[in-house]
């Protein structure tokens, strides 16, 4: 690819990013969401955090199999009940490491 085709692309490509983020500032208010689609973007925050958190919690190296004696699945669980029923974010991240660094020291 020469270097012209690639300036191109990236213009090309800048241009596009731009015109998808002004029309969502230019449309807002214009465009009405159905109610259905507007409670179904209400779980985007909490299945995004969940796509990113949980392969790094499975696979700590980021690759590898499923090891049953991984100290980050039941710390993760752990944590996951106390934000559950508390919904305290600091207390779940203190009662999470706790039981990790727990956990880590018991099996190593």
């Amino acid at each position: 690819m020469s270097d012209l085709a690639l300036w191109c692309l990236f213009l090309v490509v800048g241009l596009g990013t731009f015109a998808l983020r002004l029309s969502f500032i230019e449309l807002y208010g214009n465009l009405r969401v159905p109610p259905l689609v507007s409670r179904a973007l209400a779980y985007v925050p909490a299945s995004v955090l969940a796509a990113l958190v949980l392969p790094a919690v499975v696979y700590p190296e980021g690759h590898g199999d499923f090891v049953l004696g991984n100290p980050q699945i039941p710390a993760a669980l752990l944590a996951a009940v106390v934000a559950w029923k508390t919904r305290n974010t600091v207390l779940t991240l203190a009662v999470g490491m706790g039981a990790l660094w727990g956990l880590k020291m018991l099996l190593h």
